[in-house]
């Protein structure tokens, strides 16, 4: 028994000195020139469905929810946010060139079709995030029109 307490005692300074471990939460700054529903002048019901569903991890406009500050799940959803950004950065779309944007939507497109995006994570923790096969539809037959108006 005293060995189960002193372990728990060890996890719990543990987790109280790593929340001191600090990540940077600060969104880069907003161009609104080089931001995809800008530049493509979105619908407004496309819009909404990307700021929605997309937008935390796959752009610079991050709403860190209330466990994005207790680490380790700070962590990870940090990782997670840095990545999406790599892949596709809505907020930076008119700074990709031509070939790189193609690839992007593309990836969308499979994405979505697969049922990969949303992360079954984020919409877990964020229910309003779940696309509906109507609302899958809509952000893919944009996106493929988007495609077709870049060749």
């Amino acid at each position: 028994m005293k060995k189960v307490l002193k372990i728990f005692g060890w996890a719990v300074l543990l987790f109280a000195l790593i929340q001191l471990i600090p990540i940077d939460r600060t969104n880069p700054p907003l161009e609104g020139k080089h931001n995809f529903v800008e530049v493509m002048n979105t619908p407004t019901e496309v819009r909404q469905l990307l700021k929605t569903s997309c937008y935390d991890c796959h752009s610079n406009e991050t709403v860190y929810p209330s466990y994005a500050y207790v680490a380790p799940i700070s962590w990870s959803v940090k990782h997670h946010i840095n990545k999406g950004r790599r892949h596709l950065n809505f907020s930076e779309w008119g700074t990709y060139n031509r070939e790189l944007k193609e690839g992007m939507l593309k990836n969308a497109i499979g994405d979505l079709e697969e049922n990969r995006m949303p992360l079954a994570g984020y919409v877990a923790q964020h229910p309003e995030a779940r696309l509906t096969k109507a609302q899958k539809k809509l952000l893919i037959d944009y996106f493929q029109k988007v495609l077709d108006s870049l060749k």
